[in-house]
Order: C-alpha cells, then structure tokens, then sequence
C-alpha cells in the first residue's frame, strides 16, 4: 500500500529524509520522479544530512551523472549514498554506462532523479518516491514498493513521520 506524505516546509521534508535514512536497508535503490523543482534533490540532501553529510555537498548529479557521498549510520558504519540524476541521457545505454549495477550492489542506498527516463535499468525491486508540487512551498510525495521490496519498509516509514 503506497504511503502520501504531505509536505508544506523545509522541515517536513526533513523528517521524511531522516526516515528514510533510518529505515532504508543497504542496496535499496530509491527512484525520484517530479518535475523540474520538484525536491527531488532536496529530498536527497535531507537524507545525506541524516547520515551525517554535510547537506551543502549534496548538489544535483545533472552534469556529473552521478555522485558518491559516505555517511555513518548505527550500527552500519559507514553507509554510502549514491545520488544518479538522469535528466540529461539519452537513453538506458548512457545509464548502463555510468556502472550502476555496480553502485546498486555497493552497500549503500541509491537514488535515481528522473528515473523514470531509464526504467530498464532499474532494479524490479525497488521505493519508488513520485513527488507533486502542490503549491509554491508544499509538496505531495507516494512512497511505495515494487516489486519485491518489502512493504514493511514503507510502513516504518510511514510510523517514523507520524
């Protein structure tokens, strides 16, 4: 069952960011979908600063691809995040290039912006986050398992920002 969470400040953003930094096991691949501006990025950042990132490093992949980040996370240790951003391919051979089986298999959480224009290269089993803007200020995110990724892991989610 998908989870909406409503957003209508930096702060909210946050919380699901630390949740989601919490409750994602290792080698979950998270793909982002929105328009331009959505918070897909900024999605990423609040997640990054809940591993201990500095959020000021997290910058979109838009030119780069993809970018490697290693935060800490108990009892984990270290715990990398790969952020891919996909806008700018022109297709599943671009991505395939970039290694991402490789970074989807490296231990960390990965999250795919636009991974909607490289589907078939992304894992069946995966979160998929669908963010809406809803006004200049508020957003509205799913949050739900395909395939085979456990659905208890969106439900601890959804109880960590509750």
């Amino acid at each position: 069952m998908p989870l909406t969470f409503r957003s209508t400040c930096e702060e909210d953003t946050g919380r699901l960011g630390r949740a989601l930094a919490e409750a994602l096991p290792p080698g979950t691949v998270v793909t982002l979908l929105g328009t331009l501006g959505a918070g897909k990025t900024r999605l990423v950042r609040c997640v990054a600063e809940a591993l201990g990132i500095d959020p000021e490093t997290v910058v979109s992949p838009t030119f780069v691809l993809v970018r490697e980040y290693q935060g800490r996370r108990q009892p984990q240790g270290v715990f990398p995040l790969y952020h891919f951003d996909a806008y700018r391919l022109r297709d599943e051979d671009e991505f395939d290039q970039l290694g991402p089986d490789e970074y989807f298999d490296g231990g960390g959480v990965s999250f795919v912006e636009w991974a909607d224009r490289v589907w078939l290269s992304i894992p069946p089993d995966h979160l998929e986050i669908a963010i809406a803007v809803t006004g200049p200020r508020s957003r509205e995110m799913t949050i739900a398992a395909r395939g085979e990724f456990p659905s208890a892991v969106v439900e601890a989610i959804g109880e960590k920002i509750t």
